[in-house]
């Protein structure tokens, strides 16, 4: 725009404003203003025509500079609209696509770092990207969810309407991760008013806003200041062992913590003889060490949690086992 009212100025002779013919000046001569009045009438097509190019040069330019530019302008406006247009289609089909099946997903409230790093553990662990639904009022993370593929709700987590328009209500784990103590508490309050079955799990920065979660219906409380300092701590005591914690939070490479069920050969087995590292048994909805003397020889229905290599998937048995059964699965 700017580069049009300069050479609408340069050439202000050949210009002439009708509609500012006086006596004062017969000639409706061009100023400043004048420029950048016709500049814009010209670039958004209103155009009144009472400035108009009189000498062969302005008209010249008007047809090979000013005339494109006006073509840019809508272009530009055009293509600015229809993308808009198509984001909000996008999304609308994605929530019409899992709304089909909203049931027994899972949603993920805030869509930074954590919530990010939440999904891929998720994504890589063998969920289905179509039952994961993001909340998030923010414009870049809509982005960046979508470019991940995931149904997203826009809005404020703490208000009811958004919350129901991402099914928490039927999901089966909420991910409550957003910047802000404060919201995490109010928006678990929400989710567990709606939800009183679902599996919440969330973050807080500080230790002392814990138990406030918990209170608020919180599961899994995840104190993100808390781990991130021990494992500072840990690395400058010994660089090795923060190596290995590094590498028990990293997927996809080194080691990996999973959870597996129990199989029929390993009842009445010591967790400790297992080809497994098991490092706690889960019996009863309750978690052992692997040492406690309530679990010295695994039962039928116990889970383990283990230490392997990640080449291996972290959901099922170990290679060579896979066609035995599950000890949960003959309960009789």
């Amino acid at each position: 725009m700017a580069g049009t009212v300069l050479l609408v100025m340069i050439d202000h002779t050949g210009y002439r404003d009708a509609g500012d013919a006086t006596a004062a000046d017969p000639f409706g001569d061009v100023s400043v203003v004048d420029a950048i009045y016709y500049t814009t009438v010209t670039l958004s097509t209103t155009g009144y025509g009472d400035i108009a190019p009189v000498s062969d040069q302005a008209r010249l330019v008007n047809a090979f500079v000013i005339t494109p530019a006006r073509i840019a302008f809508l272009v530009l406006l055009i293509g600015t609209t229809l993308e808009v247009l198509a984001q909000r289609g996008r999304e609308m089909f994605r929530i019409a696509r899992w709304r089909k099946h909203m049931s027994h997903h899972v949603v993920v409230i805030g869509y930074g770092t954590k919530g990010r790093s939440a999904v891929d553990t998720l994504v890589n662990n063998g969920l289905d990207r179509e039952h994961v639904v993001v909340v998030d009022p923010s414009p870049d993370a809509l982005a960046e969810a979508h470019a991940d593929h995931l149904a997203v709700v826009t809005g404020d987590a703490t208000r009811r309407d958004v919350l129901r328009r991402a099914g928490v209500a039927t999901a089966d784990q909420i991910i409550i991760t957003t910047a802000r103590d404060d919201t995490n508490v109010l928006a678990t309050l929400t989710v567990r008013q709606l939800n009183p079955d679902a599996f919440i799990v969330a973050a807080v920065r500080e230790q002392e806003n814990a138990p406030l979660i918990r209170q608020s219906g919180a599961d899994s409380v995840i104190i993100s200041a808390d781990a991130v300092g021990r494992l500072l701590g840990l690395s400058a005591l010994s660089p090795t062992l923060g190596t290995v914690m590094e590498d028990l939070l990293t997927y996809g490479d080194g080691l990996e913590v999973a959870e597996r069920e129990l199989l029929v050969a390993e009842v009445g087995v010591p967790p400790q003889s297992l080809p497994d590292q098991v490092i706690a048994v889960v019996r009863d909805e309750r978690v052992y060490r692997y040492f406690d003397p309530v679990v010295t020889l695994l039962a039928r229905g116990d889970r383990l949690v283990v230490v392997r290599p990640a080449k291996e998937l972290p959901w099922a048995p170990r290679p060579g086992t896979h066609n035995e059964e599950f000890a949960s699965e003959d309960e009789g």
